[in-house]
């Protein structure tokens, strides 16, 4: 598969290092150079650097033959207008945000985005922990 991850934080380098390990195609997209650091060196994934919603920068990660893309950095506004850029311009068939705030959710969703919470799912663990349903 080839995937296209915006931002090179926690979350989008160690998302590149398991696809990569994998064998899938990954490009990763991140306005500061320094946050290609968290790759290993020898990374095969392609390093863009640049803003992630610039049209010009996500063709230079080659997201018009990307499988699916990932918008993982430590702004919603940011993901919500880079997927949908993804969607609607580059016609990617799995597109996901990553979402800081739960309340934004809704939102994203109404717009058919798929997305991921890691506040939530972290809830949804701590819950199941505190009831019995699940190991810590």
């Amino acid at each position: 598969m080839n995937v296209v991850i915006l931002g090179c934080g926690r979350v989008g380098a160690v998302l590149a290092n398991r696809l990569v390990r994998e064998g899938h195609q990954v490009a990763v997209i991140d306005r500061d150079p320094e946050a290609f650091k968290r790759l290993p060196k020898d990374t095969s994934a392609k390093l863009v650097l640049g803003t992630g919603i610039d049209e010009d920068v996500l063709r230079r990660a080659a997201l018009d033959q990307a499988d699916a893309f990932v918008a993982a950095t430590n702004s919603d506004n940011t993901n919500i207008m880079a997927v949908q850029v993804a969607k609607e311009i580059f016609h990617v068939p799995k597109v996901i945000a990553r979402i800081y705030d739960p309340l934004n959710e809704e939102v994203f969703r109404s717009l058919g985005l798929e997305t991921i919470s890691p506040t939530m799912l972290g809830v949804e663990r701590i819950q199941a922990v505190l009831i019995g349903k699940g190991k810590g």
